[in-house]
């Protein structure tokens, strides 16, 4: 039996990729002084879509029993989809994203190989292990270098400033949300759950470095700013900042999955704003619709 396109969108979680195609908006602005090859930046977005999806259905296919145990209303243990149909169905999924990653350049490709690499590394034993948070850290950091992968004409172009520093930056925070939801569907520990917070401050916090040029005295220039008031860009991350620490405060607190879990979606959807407000700050007004198409993606 074929199974039913909902069963599908579930399976691959959909809504869940418009944070990855923020990531990709970001790698690209941040390399580039406007979205110049359309064609292009459309084939990295699928790409990035086509290579998250597939994470998503490999999570659970190679977490089917314990699925069966804990989440029996998922698709594969409901019987929604076959395990071997999941299993093509993220096949597809990643080879259409590499696809678009090779029709996109070369440099394109072999980042999207590494990312891909991560992905199934993370999802079939590493998640399991105390390197899981970082795995999957490191597939946010290389989804951020596929956004600029179409940099230049060597692969060189893409380990530049500042989509570099922005990768590095999202690839901690990501480490530390991951490490925060580790056991979200049970009680937590808080000495987990703190180690987590300092984590994800630490991606916060250099995000504000750059923002505040703090580098610049050490010799090393990320990126000027776009705007004429780098302050106010620093008053939106503050608010975003605070918000993360006052909603894992009170995870901390009582460390329950009814606390815990809303602190993980508001860590999640700071992804697309973080990105929407560093293309804004590198670009200032003649960025502002790239900036505010990017944060349009909180809708769906």
């Amino acid at each position: 039996m074929r199974p039913k396109p909902i069963t599908l969108l579930r399976l691959c979680r959909f809504p869940t990729v418009f944070t990855s195609l923020a990531d990709i908006a970001a790698g690209y602005l941040l390399s580039h002084a406007a979205i110049d090859n359309p064609a292009s930046f459309l084939l990295l977005l699928g790409a990035s879509s086509g290579l998250y999806l597939s994470g998503m259905v490999f999570n659970d296919v190679f977490d089917v029993r314990q699925d069966t145990q804990e989440r029996p209303h998922r698709p594969i243990p409901s019987g929604g989809i076959s395990r071997k149909g999941a299993a093509a169905f993220g096949g597809t999924l990643m080879g259409l994203g590499l696809l678009c990653a090779a029709l996109a350049g070369t440099s394109s490709l072999i980042i999207a190989g590494i990312l891909a690499a991560c992905i199934l590394a993370y999802d079939s034993f590493m998640k399991r292990t105390p390197l899981g948070p970082l795995f999957m850290g490191s597939c946010r950091f290389f989804n951020i270098l596929l956004g600029a992968s179409t940099a230049g004409v060597r692969i060189a172009s893409v380990w530049q400033m500042p989509q570099l520093w922005m990768a590095i930056a999202m690839g901690i925070y990501i480490t530390g949300v991951t490490w925060f939801a580790r056991k979200e569907a049970r009680v937590s520990g808080r000495g987990q759950l703190i180690g987590a917070l300092t984590v994800i401050d630490l991606g916060l916090l250099m995000w504000a470095v750059w923002i505040l040029g703090l580098t610049i005295p050490y010799g090393l220039m990320i990126s000027p700013p776009g705007v004429p008031s780098p302050m106010a860009i620093l008053f939106l991350w503050g608010v975003i900042a605070l918000t993360i620490n006052r909603r894992a405060t009170a995870a901390i607190s009582q460390p329950v999955p009814e606390r815990v879990q809303p602190a993980i979606g508001s860590m999640l959807l700071s992804v697309i704003m973080i990105d929407a407000m560093m293309i804004y700050f590198k670009l200032g007004n003649p960025g502002l619709s790239y900036a505010l198409g990017t944060l349009a993606l909180l809708v769906p």
